[in-house]
């Protein structure tokens, strides 16, 4: 037969955790029509049917029963809809131990709690659970001797829980220093104390209400119950016949067993004298039993009896008990002996030196049996140390092919102290606490006056002093041996401590000594006690800045040799990204020493470490410009070119080149002076970044610095590469402008420039070429030095000539415009002061008729540059041919009406002064296949301003043809 409803879903519960008989509230679906309904609750697999209350089909309330498991589900059964499941599970939390003063709301098997035998001494009164300072205020003692308030307040006492408490000598004797204000408040404290416990009892009550309502709605059902039971079937009280039948049986026995209680009467003395002679025997096997439990190692039951005879027998009169007494006595002190032993014996836990240190106290040992184990503790401490210096000498061979050996020696000696100083220190907390004394953390009086706690305190801090700073002088003459007076390295490395830890080691040495700083902190040690590891922690991570800047300079000495001369196709090669890349990587390694732990400072708080730091930085970059300029004036044999890429070597940049091609100084010149600009506008700035994110100090002078030695760098080798091409070009203008005996008094009139200035421009456009080959960027900068120094001696040349003619002044102005605006692009106010110059010192034209020609008409001269179109040709020189025909004489004629001249076949000219030129090119980029890019010349005569045109044709598409160009903003 198929269920009506859906199987129960429990999809909630609150609360969702708590001990045994919680009360708890299940919500969920279709748990159930009515109470005869619900038929099974399980909660952690524990069945509370017996405690459930069904209140709604969504809602059942019941107690949490103990169960096995300490989770579980929460599974309600009903008839309608059978096994359901549940969505939720329940914690079952252990129960809290009730003491024996502790309210409780249930009853409590003590059976189960407490052992009355091991626990038979450890019981107190609740007078002696009292607060140790009631008033809430510091307490101060020892200001006033005890004899001087006894005779004071003679018959009283200080103790508050004694009949005759006196609270001005409690006062006097703890708080003789304390103002009325705060007196004040510990009365307010008192009051709050009071009030507290009395609302707390009462919340109690409340809190247990609704189990007291419980158990009497039960016990009233019960009553009830048996009342109508009785009176149905008895036909009256039915205890009523139960009391009669009782009463007569009672009389029966008394008639019967007169006799037998009698001699029960008489067993009883005779069994009352056998217990004072059991207790006597007791006293007599004592002794033994003392010994037999001492050698089972059962010291809690030695002590219960010691101190269960010494109540019954320690004032004893009775010569016969005095014997045996004594007897015990001398036991008890051989097992104070063997108990002091074996807390003095190290190593051990501190599980057992609490234990021993506890016994001794119960047995009322003399002297203070806690602080002499603090005492010896700290003595095995010290030797553990040495001992871990001696061994660590036979292993240095072993050491030396993995870990360093002052590494390894400083991870074992942090190592030791972690696993001792940890117990020597919660050793000493517990001492102080009183808990080594008793459970409840309640010294005797009499250990309380019989050490000096503030003496204690002051010895103890010594002790921690000595062993931490043993630990740090056995790890400074091991990490850092040039910082000590030298005795603890050299036991530890022998020769070997002269040498260098590396960044890496020291960092690792320095994360050690960290997480030793950090577990010794987690005790809750004073950092005042733990101050010499923060310094030496200090000094590790300043060395290992120094290191770690060090060994990456010399790191970067060796860059030179990984200099592949590959350039891309910025102008740029690998040698500033290794550079970058190094500097970074060094950073990155030196980010967690950089870091500042909690406590720690910070590692450029001194002036002379700032400065080192700063210095050894800046010593860095200037050791890689160093390694710069060492590339730029390497011999050319020294240079590897093995794998240069197409971009440098390609014949379309620097002419024709052999498969054995070798990079010329200039050409290296120019790599470096790219790589310059680089790391001037890139990595310098960069590296700049990564210093200050990494709290670097210094950093503007660290760039300062960096950014005057790299200009420096770049002038000096700007300046040698000017001089390598400017000097040539300059060089030759003189005896170009003077060849054939050529006079400014007395020269033809002109039809063109001359070819000096032909080769000039062409040398010009091989620099533009060679520097365009390896950074456009540097083209600007190099062209203008080029053409300053070219026009500044054009301006010599014309200023230095004694007089001019005037075809000779219309040639030189000829020759200075056209070379003027064929730089334009390139022209500084330096040089255009060369030329302006220059134009002055030439005289005024005087004939206005020749002076103001139509603009139509001007003298032009064409000069042609034919390239293949798949290479770059050479600049070819045309000899003065006697065949040619010569241009008219008159300047007024159109160019259309001029006769064309007859170009010389080219011929090739090898040597300096020639190099290539690149193929011309159209705006888009691309050049023609097969076409001929010729250079027109014309020169208006009107004011000699020459206008160059490149014009690019098909190959014997009309032979030489004038563009016939208009010079913009011609007046003439």
């Amino acid at each position: 037969m198929s269920r009506l409803r859906q199987p129960p879903l429990v999809t909630g519960i609150s609360p969702n955790e708590g001990i045994p008989w919680t009360k708890v509230t299940i919500r969920g679906e279709n748990l159930g029509t009515g109470p005869t309904d619900l038929l099974g609750l399980t909660i952690c697999g524990h069945n509370c049917l017996l405690t459930a209350e069904w209140i709604s089909a969504s809602k059942i309330v019941c107690r949490v029963g103990r169960a096995e498991n300490d989770r579980g589900d929460i599974i309600v059964t009903t008839k309608s809809g059978g096994r359901g499941t549940s969505t939720v599970s329940f914690k079952l939390l252990k129960p809290e131990k009730i003491g024996i003063l502790d309210q409780s709301a249930v009853w409590v098997e003590e059976m189960s709690y407490y052992d009355v035998r091991t626990d038979r001494s450890k019981g107190a009164p609740p007078l002696s659970l009292r607060p140790a300072n009631p008033l809430g205020i510091e307490i101060q003692t020892g200001k006033f001797p005890q004899k001087d308030l006894e005779a004071l307040f003679p018959g009283m006492s200080a103790d508050f829980t004694s009949e005759n408490f006196s609270a001005a000598w409690y006062l006097i004797e703890n708080h003789s220093s304390t103002s009325f204000e705060q007196l004040k408040g510990a009365v307010a404290h008192l009051k709050r104390q009071a009030n507290k416990k009395s609302e707390g009892s009462l919340a109690y009550v409340k809190g247990g209400l609704s189990t007291f309502f419980e158990a009497q709605d039960a016990l009233s059902a019960i009553h009830q119950k048996l009342e109508a039971d009785g009176t149905e079937r008895v036909g009256g009280s039915m205890t009523q016949r139960l009391e009669d039948v009782l009463n007569r049986a009672s009389n029966t026995a008394d008639t019967l067993f007169q006799e037998v209680l009698g001699r029960k009467d008489k067993a009883d003395s005779t069994r009352n004298a056998l217990n004072v002679l059991q207790r006597f025997k007791f006293l007599f096997n004592l002794p033994l039993n003392i010994e037999r439990n001492i050698q089972k190692g059962d010291y809690d039951v030695v002590i219960n009896d010691y101190e269960k005879a010494k109540s019954l027998f320690g004032k004893t009169e009775v010569q016969v008990f005095k014997k045996y007494y004594a007897e015990v006595e001398m036991r008890i002190e051989a097992l104070r002996e063997l108990l002091l032993d074996k807390l003095l014996e190290t190593p051990s836990t501190l599980h057992d030196q609490k234990r021993y240190i506890r016994y001794l106290s119960d047995l009322h040992a003399p002297g203070d049996p806690a602080w002499q184990c603090i005492g010896a503790q700290h003595r095995w401490i010290l030797q553990l140390m040495a001992h871990c210096r001696e061994g660590c000498l036979p292993d240095l061979r072993a050491w030396r092919d993995r870990t360093p050996h002052r590494v390894a020696f400083v991870e074992k000696l942090t190592k030791l102290v972690l696993s001792q100083l940890p117990n020597f220190w919660k050793l000493w907390v517990s001492y102080v606490t009183g808990s080594l004394f008793s459970e409840t953390a309640e010294k005797s009086g009499h250990i309380e006056r019989s050490k000096n706690v503030r003496q204690r305190q002051n010895d103890f801090k010594k002790m921690t002093q000595e062993v931490v700073h043993c630990l740090v002088r056995l790890a400074r003459g091991a990490l850092l041996p040039l910082s000590t007076a030298g005795a603890g390295g050299r036991q530890l490395g022998g020769g070997e401590t002269k040498a260098e830890l590396s960044g890496q080691w020291l960092a690792h040495a320095i994360q050690t000594l960290r997480l030793t700083y950090e577990s010794l902190t987690a005790l809750e040690i004073p950092n005042e006690l733990l101050q010499a590891i923060q310094d030496l922690t200090l000094d590790l991570r300043v060395r290992c800045v120094v290191v770690t800047l060090q060994q990456a300079a010399e790191e970067i000495k060796r860059l030179p040799e990984k200099e592949d001369w590959v350039v891309d196709s910025e102008g740029l090669t690998s040698l500033p990204c290794q550079f970058e890349r190094c500097v970074v990587h060094t950073l990155q390694s030196l980010r967690g020493v950089l870091e500042c732990k909690p406590g720690e400072a910070s590692v450029f708080q001194e002036p002379r470490t700032r400065e080192e730091v700063c210095q050894l930085s800046t010593n860095i970059v200037q050791i890689f410009i160093h390694c710069l300029e060492q590339l730029s004036t390497k011999p050319d044999a020294d240079v590897d070119t093995t794998h240069l890429s197409t971009d440098v070597s390609s014949p379309d940049l620097f002419g024709s080149i052999h498969e054995d091609f070798t990079l010329t100084s200039e050409q290296r010149l120019l790599i470096v002076l790219s790589n310059c600009c680089y790391l001037e506008r890139h990595t310098f700035r960069n590296i700049a970044e990564h210093f200050e994110k990494h709290n670097f100090q210094g950093i503007e002078k660290i760039t300062q610095v960096s950014m005057a030695s790299l200009k420096e760098l770049d002038q000096r080798l700007f300046e040698s590469y000017i001089e390598l091409k400017a000097d040539p070009i300059v060089g030759s203008l003189e005896p170009g402008i003077y060849a054939g005996y050529f006079d400014w008094k007395d020269c033809l009139p002109p039809t063109g420039v001359r070819n000096y200035l032909k080769e000039a421009v062409v040398s010009i456009i091989a620099v533009h070429a060679e520097v365009f080959a390896v950074s456009k960027e540097l083209v600007p900068r190099v062209l203008c030095r080029v053409v300053e120094a070219v026009s500044e001696e054009l301006s010599r040349l014309v200023q230095c000539a004694s007089s001019f003619s005037r075809n000779g002044a219309l040639q030189a102005r000829l020759e200075i415009c056209a070379l003027r605006d064929t730089v334009a692009a390139h022209l500084t106010p330096e040089s255009r002061s060369s030329f302006k110059q220059a134009l002055e010192a030439l005289p005024q034209l005087s004939s206005g008729a020749d002076a103001n020609p139509s603009p139509q008409r001007r003298s032009c001269h064409l000069w042609t540059t034919e390239l293949a179109s798949s290479q770059t040709a050479d600049v070819t020189e045309s000899p003065q041919d006697s065949s040619a025909p010569a241009i008219p004489e008159p300047a007024h004629l159109l160019c259309a009406e001029r006769p064309r001249a007859k170009l010389p076949t080219p011929r090739r000219r090898q040597g300096p002064g020639f190099p290539s030129l690149q193929r011309p090119r159209e705006p888009g980029g691309l050049v023609f296949p097969g076409a001929v890019s010729r250079g027109w010349s014309c020169v208006c005569v009107s004011c000699a301003v020459p206008e160059i045109q490149w014009v690019t044709e098909q190959v014997g598409g009309g032979g030489n043809r004038c563009p016939q160009l208009h010079r913009p903003g011609c007046r003439a």
